[in-house]
């Protein structure tokens, strides 16, 4: 079955999560979802790539409310045999001085052009292993941080010994966020000097040779984002696999950092968004930080009404979705307003079934979904109850919520039961609801059927941002911070509208800036002007869904980091 993938040298992308398919909990939200999208460009364009990532067999998690909005985890079980297939090689890591056993499952991802790329989901639940080891890759960000270095040395270590077991030859290694920065550490020790060969005094290790074998996307904006452990706990873990002195100086002097490992064996480093690749140069000086913007994958986030559309007037454009641009003069209004009505029907019937609620299908519909923490901010549209009534009865409107906090993330759990007080709070005046369980087919659910996409993060702490990109294969305009990749998508009233200014320390405006644009601005075009309204609909589709797409992305990645 590798057959077909090992005849040619490939390009292997690592990532800690990824989303094949909403029913295979390996991913936890945006950077799982990035890395999924990422892979069914790779196999509409034919690109000879391999994914690695971890079988997280508990998954992430389940989510689950109560009336007043408090969140429960429940493991995410997944069998990995209903989906893909067990390879027979097994490579072995030292962990806490003993050998921890790793094998791996081939998914094949299916494009729906034809294509074909494997990804390998590794495993420790093998006979080999301890009880303890076994449950390594069982969670997704789950445990303590001697469980998450483990489950990262499985992936970056582990998974570079399994790709050479099973005779990839890998032409480049893509490090999609820090989590597999330790398959630097794997490839230096295969290029190590021998001793014999070194004079006195010079390097044990080809550092070149490994920098350019490796490129590097950072995601993370702050500097709490990025994954650190104390070389206490790495000299336990890990042991001597690399002399410490060379660690430091590619790590960090006080603690491995794994982002600093990164930068510092990869020739090509990439922020995703223009402004995150500027913050990132300013948090690590003396790097080069190019700008790569992400995107979404076409055929998965546009919602069959639209596609159908797209196909009758831009044949191709799955392949070429710059096609799109010609979709303001090839689509009349009545087209794009009515596959809209059928995207509002399917989400409206997902509310219905999920909550009991029940939406008007021709009220001017909200949406705002993505993972539930304080810098997010899915407060602010509430910061004033009594302004936002007085909008609804002057200009109704109704509001569909959904996103999970990380176990561990208390205020972020507090922010969802804040949420539910407000759905009572405004019960009767404006609409509103929150759909638990959020996933993929949650997202696009929403993505498409609302009538516009809200964004709110604290600037400058959202490096790119996908989900209003999603909207926009829907056409459905954006109203968000201009922040990541908002920036470049904004074209004010043409594709959608801003929030504030792009300016860090203008936070604090943010809610009256939120609460005029309501007022003034989109309800009332929304409720007076469909003609207007439609334009910016198509705005969306013409000006952002043409650009911001992992097509677009993936022949850049192509073209800068991957061949150079």
């Amino acid at each position: 079955m590798l057959n077909e993938f090992i005849h040619e040298p490939r390009i292997a992308y690592f990532s800690m999560e990824i989303a094949l398919r909403n029913d295979i909990p390996t991913y936890s939200g945006g950077l799982g979802v990035l890395a999924g999208d990422t892979m069914r460009s790779a196999t509409d364009l034919n690109l000879p790539m391999v994914a690695v990532s971890l079988v997280s067999r508990a998954g992430y998690f389940r989510q689950a409310l109560d009336e007043q909005g408090r969140q429960t985890e429940q493991p995410a079980f997944w069998d990995p045999a209903d989906h893909a297939t067990p390879l027979g090689a097994k490579v072995s890591v030292t962990i806490e001085g003993r050998p921890v056993w790793v094998s791996a499952w081939l998914y094949i991802l299916e494009g729906h052009m034809g294509g074909r790329q494997p990804v390998l989901l590794l495993d420790t639940d093998l006979d080999e292993n301890s009880s303890e080891d076994r449950k390594i890759t069982h969670t997704l960000y789950g445990g303590d941080k001697s469980y998450r270095f483990k489950q990262e040395i499985i992936l970056g270590i582990g998974g570079m010994r399994l790709l050479q077991a099973l005779g990839f030859e890998v032409r480049q290694h893509h490090m999609n966020e820090g989590h597999s920065a330790l398959l630097g550490l794997e490839l230096l020790k295969r290029f190590a000097y021998h001793p014999e060969d070194r004079r006195p005094g010079e390097p044990s290790y080809d550092i070149p040779l490994v920098r350019e074998l490796c490129c590097f996307t950072t995601h993370t904006p702050v500097e709490a984002g990025h994954d650190r452990f104390s070389y206490d706990l790495v000299k336990s873990v890990l042991g001597d696999f690399i002399d410490l002195p060379t660690l430091k100086q590619l790590a960090g002097e006080d603690e491995l950092n794994m982002t600093r490992l990164a930068l510092n064996l990869s020739e090509y480093v990439n922020g995703v968004a223009k402004r995150h690749a500027e913050i990132s140069r300013k948090m690590f000086p003396g790097y080069r930080v190019n700008a790569v913007t992400n995107g979404v994958h076409p055929y998965t986030w546009t919602h069959p009404g639209f596609a159908k559309l797209f196909d009758h007037h831009l044949s191709g454009w799955c392949h070429e979705p710059e096609l799109l641009v010609r979709a303001e003069c090839c689509i009349s209004d009545e087209e794009v307003l009515n596959a809209h009505q059928l995207a509002k029907a399917s989400l409206i019937d997902k509310i219905k079934t999920l909550t009991g609620a029940t939406f008007d299908s021709n009220l001017p519909t909200f949406g705002f979904a993505r993972r539930m923490t304080a810098y997010k901010r899915p407060d602010l549209l509430f910061s004033d109850l009594e302004r936002l009534k007085r909008i609804a009865q002057k200009y109704p409107f109704q509001i569909v919520l959904a996103g999970k906090a990380h176990p561990h993330d208390e205020g972020g759990k507090q922010l969802i039961e804040m949420l539910h007080r407000h759905i009572h709070e405004l019960d009767g005046i404006v609409n509103m609801t929150f759909l638990p369980g959020y996933n993929m087919e949650i997202a696009r659910l929403m993505v498409a059927g609302v009538d516009v996409w809200l964004n709110t993060p604290l600037r400058p702490m959202e490096a790119s941002g996908t989900s209003g990109m999603k909207a926009a294969f829907n056409g459905v305009p954006n109203l968000s911070i201009l922040d990541g990749w908002w920036i470049e998508g904004c074209i004010e009233g043409v594709t959608g509208w801003s929030i504030g200014d792009s300016a860090e320390s203008d936070n604090g405006a943010d809610e009256q800036s939120l609460y005029h644009k309501l007022e003034h601005v989109v309800l009332p075009l929304y409720h007076n002007h469909q003609d207007k309204w439609v334009k910016v609909m198509k705005g969306a589709i013409c000006k952002n869904a043409s650009f911001f797409n992992t097509h677009r992305m993936m022949r850049r990645y192509v073209t800068e980091a991957y061949i150079h």
